[in-house]
């Protein structure tokens, strides 16, 4: 079994948040802390990089663990 590193603002841990947040596949991460740092585009990420970011997205979406919204898009 492959182990990913789960920093904040690293490739996994940003798929799993887009998925958590509802912002869709869009394949990123930050150099260092999530917002703080540098973001990384998909067009500059390595295969391995997006393999994790595929993975954290995944895994989210299997779990089905999304925010709760409530009212807030209605």
């Amino acid at each position: 079994m492959m182990r990913y590193d789960k920093r904040h603002g690293g490739p996994f841990d940003r798929g799993k948040a887009d998925y958590f947040y509802g912002r869709g596949y869009t394949p990123h991460f930050y150099k260092g802390g999530t917002y703080t740092s540098d973001r990384v585009e998909m067009d500059d990420m390595t295969l391995a990089e997006i393999t994790a970011y595929n993975v954290g997205y995944n895994e989210a979406e299997k779990s089905g663990d999304q925010k709760d919204w409530g009212d807030a898009c209605s």
